[in-house]
C-alpha cells in the first residue's frame, strides 16, 4: 500500500483500523439484534433488525426469506447497508454505485433472497447537491476515490463472520460506471477483498474522461454560457445517416449496429460542408466539425494521452449523444448535458477545489499538472495486477462500443497495456466489448448474468469463452449475439437470422 496517498495521519489511522478488522477472529455467533452492541474502533452500527418472511421492509413487496438488516457508519461518514440472509449460501456480494454515489447503494439486495449476504455504501456522502461535499475535503475525496469501498468490504466480511461464526467462502464485487471504476480499483489497490470482480462500463480513468468532457464543452459551448451550443439534433441525425450508409454493412448485417467501429474507415472531412459556413440542417460548419473532432480524436497534452477519444456509434440513438454530449434540451437549470455536469462538477470540487472555476477559460495544456493529485485517488489506471493474480482473483470487464460516457477505446488501451505487462492476463482478467450498447441500454444486446459467469470462473474453474448477450423488449428477447473475450469478436456467418447468436462465428 502506498501510504503517501493517505494524505494525513487521520486517514492513516482510518486504514489501520480497517486492517485490524481484517485480522479479527470471531469467537462466538451474535444474534441480529445484538450486533449493534459490538464495540469496534471506527464502526458504529446504527440499526440491526431482523426482517421476517412476509415482511415488507422497503414498501416494494413482501419478502419470502428472512434476513438481518444492518445499517451503520464507518469512521466519520461512510454509511453502509449489510443484509444477512437467514439461509446463507456462503457468498458475499457487494455492489458499486454510479455517478457521484449520493446515498447508500445496494444494487444486489435482491440476491439476499437467494442466500447471498449483500452490501452497499454511499462512499461517505449522502444525497447532497451535487458535489460540493468534495471541495477541500481530503477525507471525503479519498473515501469516494477508493477507501470507502475497501473499508465497507472489510467491515461487512467481519460482521458476516460474527453473525454466522464463519467468514464468507467467496466474496464478489459487481459495479458499473463509477461502480465499474470501483471494481477495477479493488483489483489494483485491495486485491484481497474479493475473489471475483465484475467491472461494467468502468469509469476508471476519471480525470481522463472528465478532461475530455471539458474539451468537448469548450468546443460545443464556446461562449461560456452553457446555453448556446453549436451542434444540434439535425446534425446528429445527418451524421448517423451518413455513418450508417458508409459502415453499417461492413459486418454483413444492416441493423444500425457497428459490430466493430474500428473497422469503419469514416472520414470527417467527407461530411457535407455548409455553403458560406452558414449553419444548416443538411450540412456541417467548420465549428461543428471542430466539435466532432474533439469528440472522436484523442486528447493529448505534452505527449501524454489523457483520453483516447470516442469510437463511432450511438450518435443519434436515444440516450446516446443526446443527452450525454449534444443535448436536445437542457438536463437541468445549471447543466445542458451529462458531459457538462460530470466534467465541470469534477473540476470544480475534486480537481481544482474552486467553485468559481470556469470551464470556458481553462487552459487544457495544464491538465497533466492540475490533475496529478486527483488522479492519485480517483483513477484505477494502474496496469499492475500482480497481487490480484497471485491471490487467484478473477475479473470480467465489459464495455459498450457505443457508450457516450466511457470510451471503449480507453478501456482497450488500458487492457492492451496491462496485457503487455503480463501476457498471462487473460487467465484472470477478460474484456468483453458489446456492439451497439450505450451507457446502459441501446440497440445492442446488453444483458449477461456477469455475476454467475465470474462465479463459475472462481468456484468451478470454468473459463468464460463464448458468452451470449441478449436484448429484451417488454420481457421478450428480441436480439442475441455471442460475445468473445477481446481481441476476438463475433462475425456474421452470412446466413441465418442476424438476430440470433447462432448466426455468428468467432474471429480472432
Amino acid at each position: 500500500m502506498d501510504l503517501t496517498l493517505l494524505g494525513s495521519k487521520k486517514n492513516f489511522l482510518m486504514v489501520c483500523s480497517s486492517l485490524m478488522l481484517q485480522t479479527a477472529i470471531a469467537q462466538t455467533c451474535i444474534p441480529c439484534d445484538e450486533l449493534a452492541s459490538l464495540k469496534i474502533p471506527e464502526l458504529k452500527i446504527k440499526t440491526a433488525l431482523p426482517v421476517k418472511p412476509g415482511d415488507n421492509p422497503d414498501g416494494k413487496g413482501e419478502v419470502k426469506h428472512g434476513y438481518c438488516k444492518v445499517e451503520g457508519v464507518i469512521g466519520k461518514e461512510i454509511n453502509f447497508e449489510l443484509l444477512l440472509p437467514d439461509t446463507f449460501n456462503g457468498r458475499f456480494a457487494m455492489s458499486g454505485g454510479g455517478g457521484f454515489v449520493s446515498g447508500v447503494t445496494n444494487a444486489l439486495r435482491s440476491l439476499t433472497q437467494e442466500g447471498y449476504a449483500t452490501a452497499g455504501t454511499d462512499t461517505g456522502h449522502p444525497k447532497v447537491d451535487p458535489s460540493t461535499w468534495a471541495e477541500d475535503n481530503m477525507e471525503g475525496q479519498l473515501n469516494f476515490g477508493h477507501l470507502a469501498i475497501h473499508r465497507t468490504a472489510v467491515v461487512s466480511k467481519y460482521l458476516i463472520e460474527q453473525y454466522y461464526c464463519k467468514p464468507p467462502k467467496y466474496s464478489y464485487f459487481v459495479g458499473s460506471s463509477r461502480g465499474g471504476g470501483q471494481a477495477m480499483m479493488e483489483a489494483q489497490r485491495y486485491p484481497d477483498d474479493f475473489d471475483g470482480i465484475v467491472a461494467g462500463a468502468p469509469a476508471f480513468n476519471w480525470t481522463g474522461f472528465t478532461s475530455k468532457f471539458i474539451q468537448i464543452a469548450q468546443k460545443l459551448f464556446p461562449d461560456g454560457t452553457l446555453k448556446n451550443q453549436v451542434l444540434g439534433k439535425p446534425q446528429l441525425a445527418l451524421l448517423q445517416k451518413i455513418l450508417m450508409e458508409n459502415c453499417d454493412r461492413l459486418d454483413g448485417v444492416r441493423d444500425t449496429i457497428l459490430q466493430d467501429p474500428m473497422a469503419c474507415p469514416f472520414d470527417l472531412s467527407k461530411l457535407p460542408r455548409c455553403p458560406g459556413d452558414e449553419p444548416g440542417a443538411d450540412c456541417f460548419t467548420q465549428t461543428q466539425l471542430d466539435v466532432l473532432k474533439a469528440i472522436y480524436e484523442p486528447l493529448i497534452v505534452d505527449g501524454v494521452r489523457i483520453h483516447a477519444g470516442f469510437p463511432l456509434g450511438g450518435e443519434n440513438e436515444p440516450m446516446g449523444w443526446d443527452p450525454w454530449i449534444v443535448p436536445s434540451k437542457p438536463m437541468s437549470e445549471r447543466y445542458p448535458s451529462l458531459h457538462a455536469y460530470f466534467g465541470i462538477e469534477t473540476f470544480k470540487y475534486l480537481i481544482m477545489n474552486d467553485r468559481n472555476w470556469d470551464y470556458s477559460t481553462y487552459d487544457l495544456n495544464n491538465l497533466v499538472k492540475d490533475t496529478r493529485y486527483a488522479a492519485a485517488y480517483l483513477n484505477a489506471t494502474s496496469t499492475d495486477y500482480t497481487a490480484f493474480k497471485k491471490r487467484g482473483g478473477k475479473m470480467l470487464i465489459w464495455q459498450g462500443w457505443a457508450d457516450p460516457a466511457i470510451s471503449a477505446l480507453d478501456i482497450i488501451k488500458h487492457y492492451d497495456e496491462a496485457n503487455d505487462r503480463d501476457p498471462e492476463l487473460d487467465q484472470y482478467i477478460r474484456l468483453y466489448l458489446l456492439p451497439g450498447v450505450l451507457h446502459g441500454g441501446g440497440q445492442g444486446p446488453d444483458k449477461v448474468n456477469w455475476l454467475k459467469v465470474v462465479q463459475e470462473w472462481v468456484e468451478n474453474g470454468k473459463t468464460p469463452e463464448k458468452l451470449v448477450a441478449t436484448k429484451s423488449v417488454n420481457g421478450k428477447i428480441t436480439l442475441s449475439r455471442p460475445v468473445y473475450p477481446y481481441p476476438a469478436k463475433a462475425v456474421y456467418s452470412g446466413t441465418g437470422d442476424p438476430n440470433v447468436e447462432t448466426s455468428f462465428r468467432k474471429e480472432d
